[in-house]
């Protein structure tokens, strides 16, 4: 099936308020093993998406596996940040800058549009210096960098690198392809929220690409030994994938690791459980960040990946509480007993 079923997904979120059902959130999620065997499934595995942001740790292999990283002598805080989708804080948009200066490049050579900072505290810093945002406080600032990368080491124009036909798109089109096994250069695209294209895909696909991640050695060569720079990078930095009090970077840190994560735009998430060679994707169906990250937690839980400890560390994302505007409790966001 290669198109989305009209029959619902099952409900996987409730959003609770005194012991009773006042809101759900329907969707589904995938887990692959290191074959693109899927182990577990609930609800439309392979319904239609598009992975969004998702996708970033896949579209950062060309950077690294080019070789265009160690000709501009990129570290792994920059490889980490090729992945992310940051929320704007000073050690992000520092981080940017120096990058494209590497490039002789300054952020007006960036295609994304200036966008206000994730970070309130962030922003808040903006207004006090009487500053309004630029590109680089764009949330995939990190991701456009590393391509103007791969089109100074290319050689191509780095004007236009945005656009479908550039030859930096269609290098992570061409690896994602081989990784996910899919013809990428046949399927429906639009424009993501940064400019880039944005494909449309089946969910296990996702999952099959992500689990490449949970099982380099298979991959090996180049292409494996990039992989694996990418994979150490985000595990060093967390903070440069996404930020202060975000869910990626969460747990990355909290889980040291075990299990790397990358949200994408309209509820979609992406990953691997390396130790286990599992990949996994999943999808909430009204695209509400607070029943994906819900869902990202009871899949990871499913897969025994999170311990006591680690549930009480990441409670905030994945059981948060509802609280009203006197600071009160009156409900909690749970995973539905369809897990």
């Amino acid at each position: 099936m290669n198109s989305n079923s009209l029959q619902p997904n099952p409900v996987l979120v409730n959003v609770m308020r005194r012991g009773k059902v006042e809101s759900c959130h329907r969707g589904s999620a995938v887990v692959v093993d290191s074959e693109g065997k899927t182990v577990f499934s609930i609800g439309q595995a392979e319904r239609m998406i598009y992975p969004r942001s998702s996708i970033k740790l896949l579209q950062a292999i060309p950077l690294v596996e080019s070789g265009a990283a160690d000709h501009f002598a990129l570290d792994n805080r920059e490889i980490a940040l090729a992945c992310a989708s940051h929320s704007a804080e000073s050690f992000h948009t520092e981080t940017v800058t120096s990058w494209l200066t590497k490039l002789g490049l300054d952020p007006d050579a960036l295609e994304c549009g200036a966008t206000r900072p994730g970070s309130e505290d962030a922003f808040r810093t903006l207004v006090a210096r009487g500053e309004v945002p630029s590109r680089v406080h764009q949330n995939c600032s990190g991701k456009h960098s590393g391509m103007l990368t791969l089109a100074r080491f290319m050689g191509v124009e780095t004007k236009g690198y945005s656009e479908y036909q550039h030859p930096t798109q269609a290098a992570w089109m061409k690896v994602f392809g081989e990784l996910s096994g899919l013809d990428v250069f046949s399927l429906h695209w639009e424009r993501d929220g940064c400019g880039l294209p944005a494909i449309y895909m089946p969910m296990n696909k996702l999952a099959v690409a992500f689990s490449r991640y949970a099982n380099i050695d298979q991959v090996g060569g180049d292409r494996g030994a990039a992989m694996t720079r990418i994979l150490e990078a985000v595990r060093q930095h967390p903070e440069m994938v996404a930020g202060t009090g975000q869910c990626c970077t969460g747990v990355i840190k909290h889980s040291a690791g075990s299990a790397v994560v990358k949200t994408g735009a309209e509820g979609v998430y992406g990953g691997c459980v390396p130790e286990q060679g599992l990949g996994f994707a999943l999808k909430v169906d009204d695209g509400a960040t607070r029943g994906s990250e819900v869902m990202l937690g009871a899949l990871l839980d499913k897969l025994d990946v999170i311990d006591s400890d680690m549930a009480s560390q990441l409670a905030q994302w994945f059981e948060p509480e509802v609280r009203n505007s006197q600071g009160k409790v009156t409900g909690q966001v749970v995973p539905s007993a369809a897990w």
